[in-house]
Order: C-alpha cells, then structure tokens, then sequence
C-alpha cells in the first residue's frame, strides 16, 4: 500500500502546448503497471480550455466545483456543473474547460495504453469555444 499525504502534492500550471488560459494540474493516482488508471485535479481559470484531444480507452470527467463546458467534433457544446459526470468513449475528439466568466474543477480519470493516455491535436478556436 502506498499513501499519498495531500501535503506532498504540488500544484503545477498545465502545458500551453495543450491548453488555453491558465489551467492547474494535481496528480491524484497514477498506479503501476500492472493498473492502468491516472487521475488528475485540474482547475480551469474562467475561459481556460483543453485543446481537441482523444483518450485510447476513454475518459471520464467528474465534476468538483464550478461551472464548465464540453465540447465534440459534431458542434455539441454542453454545460457541466458540480456533481456532474461525463464519459467520453474512447477516440472521441472532444475539448473541455470552463465558463468565459467562471472557474471549474474536474477530476479526469483515464487509463493509460501503451504509456499514453491522450493524444493531443489544435488547440480549440475561439469559434468553436463560444458555441456555447
């Protein structure tokens, strides 16, 4: 057993290779090989966002606090609030962030293949982000 005390995690700023705005990260779970299952914390400052991305085996979002937005390929844009869960099947291009004037925190659970758990692609346009 291994016991991760909330004292030794750090808070660090998402890639902005990935994202835009400020977007925080805090690991959560990231088990040995033979499991799969990664977890982060992340917090989305107001209109912070992911850019498109898939996940080989899925990803579920279940959201903390605040208020978000998720988006799909197809134009979908949906609004996501605490308390909510979403699952994105796996190879779905898909983008999530928050509100353009409120914050939001989700816990991202997914499963690594072959070492990765993402595949990034463009960031998301303006456009495309005020679907909304």
């Amino acid at each position: 057993m291994q016991i991760v005390r909330t004292q030794d995690v750090r808070s660090k700023l998402a890639d902005a290779a990935y994202f835009t705005g400020r977007v925080w990260q805090e690991p959560v779970v990231e088990a040995p090989e033979p499991a799969r299952v990664r977890a982060l914390r992340v917090t989305f400052e107001p209109g912070a966002r992911t850019a498109w991305h898939t996940h080989p085996l899925g990803q579920t979002l279940h959201v903390l606090s605040g208020v978000g937005l998720i988006g799909t390929r197809d134009g979908t844009v949906e609004e996501i609030r605490a308390g909510d869960t979403v699952w994105i099947p796996p190879n779905e291009e898909h983008w999530h962030g928050a509100t353009p004037d409120r914050m939001m925190c989700h816990m991202a659970i997914q499963e690594a293949q072959d070492g990765r758990v993402a595949d990034w692609l463009e960031q998301v346009s303006d456009a495309d982000y005020s679907r909304s």
